[in-house]
């Protein structure tokens, strides 16, 4: 029998967007609640996160439970017509778990004790932890699962707690022998015939503790699956112990931003509402700003989410972890907010409610700050909820991207090991590098898993996949062959499953995609060394450098150069280049080229594959996605930014018809619904 189909967020939503944060209201006297409840309604409060950080009052004692004052807080918070996202308490356990049973505490490395004192302090090996965190789960579900202002479950917080301690190690073991059924398959797959690694038991395999001098790199990798998967175990197991009692009600648990910790893919299989942390810094250096950030994490999440997803925390004002926390300029946290709806967001939630006054985070900002409702951030908050009451008809809506960015949290890990022809080449680098010049070029695009399907768009960039599977190399392969244009850059397909140096440097079948012939060598580049670049035609201006990265190889017969490098050992070797395949076309470049060239090069390859802007003439720093029939028009500009409209538009934040053009303010933001018949 087919189980019936799950709740969404559109269960959530209700046909508006959702507006909130987190809400602890055990950090304050009951005589504050009321006035929380005025503050909220007046801001527009429609979701309040409740019980994140709770377990320790709400279970004072093992085995004791006191709920009297959650249900006077979810009682406040029905009577004030504000629905509530319940948390399970799990990513702090009390200090009595740690002090009575040391075990559920993880330890680092080399074996010392990550002690209580502050949050995320369990091992998600642990039994113990395990069965104290489902207890703890199925009662809030059995207290709490028929109350009226219950509409979303929240497990735990941020997962990401590492552990090396002699639990894990057991369990570790038992998911290699799932993984590999015996030990020959192992030694094989980890190449233990290297320093005279190879295991003749079981249990002399330990997880990657600190050693003498680097560990073996696949059991560095396989390291990294099992823990995501551990953790999963903890996340699945609470969530299936709340389905079983409250099959209404959907379940998320909120994501880091780009996280090297879970295998986002898979984890976002197993919720019912994706969502994500969002803290971009306002004073990040050009190059490297909150908006480019932010929209390669928006596009992400709405790629896991396969639609509309969450934005579970972002900052209202300053953060407190940054060596300066800087406040946020006037109108940046409502752009901010309006470009995660742009990119699929049907919510927008705080951390938190009201900024605490003890505490690690008592100068991490709350919507109600320590100015109180009088405050210049709690005007901004109020503000920002009326214009997500006027976009409630945009819920649900789709953004249709025809380019996609692959990424895969497993060429990330396996790029963490030590011993790499340059430590200067991380994962996200080329990552950003490529996805902000798509986004800079206003193209919207998906993140998509190398092995998942790809037909429906028009161009799939690769920028730096040092893994990659046989079935995603088929996979790639059968993309340009059909017809879709492939841009990959460099040190990709070098790897398989098992961190295995392919034959030839990179995979056979990549190299006869990318027209190359024999890879001679990598030659990377220092910090700060640039590679002058020839370019061959108009794609890309003279003076373009190449950075980060080189390589020496010949290209096969047929295979165009686009730019070769110009001086030092590879003077007249090609760097970037395109080749027909099959009926596609597939670019390599063998560098990273400055912001300016790279974008022209993926601006070209994007036009051939019949890519455009959604709006032609945009001056540079304003945004412009679609999503459904409404268009977002987005200004990060610290001045004002007047932007031609191919056709008058009404815009639905203010009402205002615009016939030719719109001018937006500093930081200013229009959601334009167009009338093409005019």
């Amino acid at each position: 029998m087919t189980p019936p189909p799950r709740p969404t967020l559109a269960d959530v939503t209700r046909g508006r967007i959702l507006y909130g944060g987190d809400y602890n209201p055990e950090q304050w006297p009951e005589s504050v609640w009321q006035q929380d409840m005025e503050l909220m309604r007046e801001a527009g409060v429609n979701l309040a996160t409740v019980g994140v950080f709770s377990w320790a009052r709400l279970e004072p004692r093992p085995g004791e439970r006191d709920f009297g004052w959650l249900d006077r807080v979810l009682d406040l918070l029905h009577a004030g017509g504000i629905g509530v996202c319940l948390a399970t308490p799990t990513a702090s356990p009390p200090p009595w778990m740690g002090a009575r049973h040391p075990g559920t505490l993880p330890r680092d490395e080399t074996g010392a004790v990550i002690w209580y004192g502050s949050r995320n302090h369990f091992c998600a090996s642990s039994p113990v932890y395990r069965d104290h965190a489902l207890r703890i789960t199925a009662d809030l579900a059995d207290r709490y699962g028929d109350h009226p202002a219950l509409r979303l479950w929240h497990v735990n917080n941020e997962y990401g707690t590492t552990c090396w301690c002699d639990a894990t190690a057991a369990h570790f073991r038992r998911w290699l022998r799932d993984r590999y059924g015996s030990l020959d398959a192992l030694n094989e797959a980890w190449g233990t015939a290297f320093w005279s690694q190879r295991y003749g038991d079981w249990e002399e395999i330990i997880p990657p503790r600190r050693a003498q001098y680097m560990v073996n790199p696949t059991q560095e990798l396989d390291f990294r699956r099992f823990t995501s998967d551990a953790l999963l175990e903890c996340f699945t197991a609470e969530r299936d112990a709340l389905i079983d009692r409250t099959p209404h009600i959907p379940v998320t648990t909120n994501f880091m931003p780009l996280f090297a910790g879970q295998d986002g893919w898979e984890w976002a299989k197993r919720e019912d509402v994706v969502s994500v942390d969002l803290y971009p810094d306002p004073a990040a250096p050009e190059g490297d700003d909150g908006a480019a950030w932010g929209a390669l994490v928006q596009d992400l999440t709405r790629s896991q989410a396969r639609g509309p997803w969450l934005l579970m925390e972002q900052a209202a004002g300053p953060v407190n972890w940054r060596g300066v926390n800087h406040p946020r300029p006037e109108g940046l946290t409502r752009l901010w907010s309006l470009q995660a709806v742009a990119r699929g967001a049907d919510g927008i939630c705080f951390f938190q409610w009201r900024q605490s006054r003890q505490g690690s985070e008592k100068f991490h900002s709350g919507m109600v700050s320590h100015a109180g409702p009088r405050g210049r951030t709690f005007r901004q908050v109020r503000e920002l909820g009326a214009d997500l009451g006027r976009l409630g008809a945009l819920t649900g809506s789709p953004v249709t991207a025809r380019a996609a960015v692959l990424h895969d949290w497993n060429a990330w890990w396996a790029t963490l090991s030590a011993g790499r022809p340059s430590s200067l080449l991380t994962y996200e680098r080329p990552l950003r590098a490529w996805h902000r010049a798509l986004w800079e070029s206003h193209l919207t695009c998906d993140l998509a898993h190398p092995e998942s399907g790809l037909d429906g768009y028009a161009l799939v960039a690769v920028p730096h996949l040092y893994l990659l599977t046989d079935a995603a190399l088929d996979n790639l392969a059968s993309y340009v062959r059909g017809g879709g244009t492939l841009v990959c850059g460099f040190f990709t397909g070098v790897a398989d499953t098992d961190d295995r140096v392919r034959k030839g440097g990179v995979d056979a079948r990549l190299r006869e995609v990318l027209g190359i012939g024999t890879l001679h060598e990598w030659w990377p580049l220092d910090e700060g060394q640039a590679q002058p670049l020839a370019p061959f035609g108009d794609d890309i201006a003279e003076g373009a450098v190449g950075t980060l990265w080189r390589e020496d190889f010949e290209t096969l017969p047929g295979t165009e150069t686009v730019a070769a490098y110009r001086g030092g050992e590879l003077d007249g070797r090609p760097a970037i280049t395109r080749h027909p395949f099959g009926d596609g076309t597939a670019w390599y470049l063998s560098t990273l080229p400055d912001p300016a060239a790279l974008r022209a090069l993926l601006s070209r390859a994007a036009g051939e594959a019949g890519l455009r802007p959604p709006l032609p003439g945009l001056p540079t720093g304003v945004e412009a996605v679609r999503r459904g029939a409404w268009l977002f028009v987005l200004n990060h500009r610290r001045e004002p930014a007047t932007v031609p409209l191919p056709v008058p538009a009404t815009d639905e934040l203010t009402g205002r018809r615009h016939e030719h053009a719109i001018t937006l303010g500093r930081h200013g933001a229009a959601v334009l619904r167009e009338d093409p018949s005019a």
